[in-house]
């Protein structure tokens, strides 16, 4: 999937000498968490979201900071901060040249740059202009809608089973364990070399199309003290006997 299939078309934005007031109030009203920043022109310059709005002077939570560190930081980062919680137009506090994506960007690259440069919000740009925007939620509604589409497919258990056994393959932190499907049931038996294996396990088993249900009968042997933990399912069982 790319941008264009997820994104929020004809996005509202705020002009960049508008007041930081205006923009405030844009992001209360529409219930935003951010807003592009255009020129006269209608190209992007700039991105402000809610954390512009943190350290304030007018509502007294400008940052204070002991003499002896504003002497390490520096005047001119102090000077930044100064501007940052004292300016009045939204071009004084904004967070300029933010990056961007096109329509055609991919997915993967998209929350690959969310995650690398921790924001939430991406601004989708087509010929210099700015056209929409891509944001987490936009990635939730697509998960969401993806998953209300998916039906598992009535498939034969030794399909089930090879597909599951070649998606382990693929995985460099899964031991070789057992798989058995019956009907659409899977049981999974063998020795882990980490605990947190287990449920990586059952996921990579339960996306394959045709599962029903996965069983966990898999074991794993504690380095230290030699004990064997069960599944909690077998355990549970174990203790009803």
């Amino acid at each position: 999937m790319k941008a264009r299939d997820v994104m929020t078309w004809g996005v509202i934005s705020v002009e960049a000498d508008a007041s930081v007031e205006r923009a405030a109030r844009l992001m209360l009203q529409n219930r935003v968490s951010g807003l592009p920043v255009v020129d006269s022109q209608g190209a992007m310059v700039g991105m402000v979201t809610e954390a512009d709005f943190l350290r304030r002077s007018e509502i007294g939570t400008k940052r204070r900071r002991p003499r002896w560190l504003e002497f390490l930081i520096g005047p001119g980062r102090l000077a930044t901060e100064y501007v940052h919680a004292a300016g009045r137009q939204v071009s004084e506090i904004m967070t300029p040249d933010p990056y961007t994506v096109t329509p055609e960007t991919s997915l993967e690259q998209i929350v690959d740059v969310m995650e690398r440069r921790r924001i939430k919000r991406l601004a989708v740009v087509e010929d210099g202009k700015l056209i929409g925007i891509v944001s987490r939620a936009n990635l939730m509604h697509a998960l969401a809608s993806t998953a209300r589409e998916v039906k598992a497919p009535a498939e034969a258990d030794d399909i089930i089973r090879d597909r599951i056994l070649a998606e382990l393959a693929k995985q460099t932190w899964a031991p070789h364990i057992n798989v058995v499907v019956r009907d659409g049931t899977v049981d999974l038996s063998g020795v882990l070399t980490d605990e947190r294996e287990r449920q990586a396990f059952v996921v990579a088993a339960e996306n394959v199309p045709g599962v029903k249900i996965v069983h966990d009968h898999m074991a794993w042997i504690e380095p230290f003290s030699g004990m064997v933990l069960g599944s909690a399912a077998d355990e549970a069982r174990a203790k009803s006997l």
